[in-house]
């Protein structure tokens, strides 16, 4: 997936002859009244409450309807293609999330389903060379594009930057199920965490808070009972002591102190070799998790630990 913020995007405006297409339809083409959109997920149909801008969550489009469905739609509300076919295994894993996810937005944008085989002039005017592929649209234009299957976590952050980069302000609903666990965690109930936070992950395994708070679950576990000033001060003394760094990294993470941590790791696999280098690695990179892949913290220690390894 391109990166969230959209900036980077790998679909750049005037990829796409959307002129060509316009020109192609003719008012008979183009129905005043759009078609109906289609079932939605959770048992939401188009035009109930919660179905999405206009009552319309996830719509079927064609070749057809793409100018006032997909085109004009956007000119008020962000449009996601969600390009797919009959035969498309991974189509069949990412389209259901897709289409959850356009329920749960309320209306702030709107799914649109090509079926490449149906409309073959639409993969072309895309350039459609693999599927699933999923195109932003906003003010008639393809802002960003991604191909592939997608984890939810990764799927909520393109949305979001979507949204943003769309001038639409979203406030994403908390996951109950997180705030329990997360409450939990904070009020040192670290069975209770755990539990709540692998019941998310088996649901949703790449749900990138839940890894992070099971790894916060793991890292309060390994300092439980540890004397802080005790614990650096022996990591200071016996700076060979692999134990004691990575005891003092865990509770330089837990002061909010995670760049002197990430550094202390750091220098420990650049002086270390085997057995010992590894363990080193391998908590340094636990310790990432806690964090998430996208703290600039971690990005600059990945970068470091890289160059102490190779």
């Amino acid at each position: 997936m391109s990166d969230p913020r959209i900036t980077s995007s790998i679909f750049t405006r005037g990829a796409v002859d959307l002129g060509a297409l316009r020109a192609a339809q003719t008012p008979a083409q183009s129905p005043a009244t759009p078609p109906a959109g289609r079932p939605t997920p959770g048992g939401v149909s188009p035009g109930a409450p919660g179905g999405g801008a206009g009552g319309v969550a996830v719509i079927d489009v064609t070749e057809a309807t793409f100018q006032s469905e997909v085109l004009e739609r956007s000119l008020t509300t962000p449009v996601v293609i969600d390009f797919w076919a009959e035969w498309c295994q991974p189509c069949k894993q990412l389209s259901p999330v897709l289409e959850r996810l356009a329920v749960e937005g309320g209306g702030a944008w709107v799914l649109a389903k090509v079926d490449v085989d149906a409309n073959p002039r639409l993969a072309q005017m895309f350039r459609i060379q693999g599927i699933p592929m999923v195109v932003a649209i906003i003010g008639g234009q393809p802002v960003d594009a991604f191909t592939g299957v997608q984890p939810e976590a990764q799927l909520r952050q393109w949305i979001a930057a979507l949204l943003k980069a769309g001038g639409v302000a979203v406030e994403t609903p908390e996951d109950p199920r997180l705030v329990e666990a997360d409450d939990a965690l904070i009020s040192g109930d670290l069975d209770t965490a755990e539990r709540a936070y692998r019941k998310i992950l088996s649901d949703s395994p790449a749900d990138a808070a839940a890894e992070a708070g099971l790894a916060h679950v793991t890292l309060a576990r390994r300092v439980t009972g540890v004397d802080p000033a005790a614990a650096l001060a022996a990591a200071e003394a016996t700076p060979d002591d692999v134990p004691a760094q990575l005891l003092a990294a865990d509770i330089e993470v837990l002061s909010g102190q995670a760049e002197q941590a990430y550094a202390r790791l750091v220098e420990l696999v650049r002086r270390t070799s085997g057995d010992d280098r590894d363990a080193a690695r391998e908590h340094l990179v636990s310790l990432f998790t806690i964090a998430g892949p996208d703290d600039p913290a971690v990005a600059a220690a990945r970068r470091a630990l890289s160059r102490a390894l190779f």
